[in-house]
């Protein structure tokens, strides 16, 4: 599933089919102030890739944001919940709602968006997940990929 060209990251993808297929990349973590030890401030990359779209976001978050324990949540919660679910990075250039659906799936939609103040344009996507496990494993994924910059 990765392709050798990209770099390594955590990959979500949103289908098996092209051409709505999207492969959803987290990669090149970096602390964009090293000179302070214990620098909170994480950035990354998130790149949406398909036939009909190619789309990179710098993300910034202050220690990932939660990003893994609101996954952790999700799958914690395996069973149901009303509504939607929502996170975001710390500039909102990366939101995550999540719904519950029947047979047990969460809906998670992922967008992209621009930079505020311009905040000119939003790519969204939706993957599909096993509730339970499969979540549990998104979510240590994303958790090992936070830690990672450290």
């Amino acid at each position: 599933m990765i392709d050798q060209e990209e770099p390594s990251g955590v990959v979500v993808n949103s289908g098996d089919t092209a051409p709505s297929s999207v492969l959803l990349r987290f990669c090149e973590p970096t602390r964009p102030f090293p000179e302070y030890d214990d620098d909170p401030v994480l950035d990354f990359l998130a790149r949406a890739r398909g036939e009909r779209v190619s789309v990179d976001v710098s993300v910034r978050t202050f220690r990932g944001d939660g990003l893994d324990t609101f996954l952790d949540e999700l799958a914690e919660d395996f069973r149901g919940w009303e509504g939607a679910r929502t996170w975001r990075s710390l500039e909102h250039e990366l939101t995550l709602s999540a719904v519950h659906g029947p047979g047990g799936y969460v809906r998670l939609t992922w967008g992209l968006h621009s930079r505020p103040p311009a905040e000119e344009w939003c790519f969204e996507t939706t993957t599909v997940h096993a509730a339970g496990e499969d979540m549990r494993n998104l979510a240590a994924e994303i958790r090992t990929f936070l830690q990672g910059a450290a």
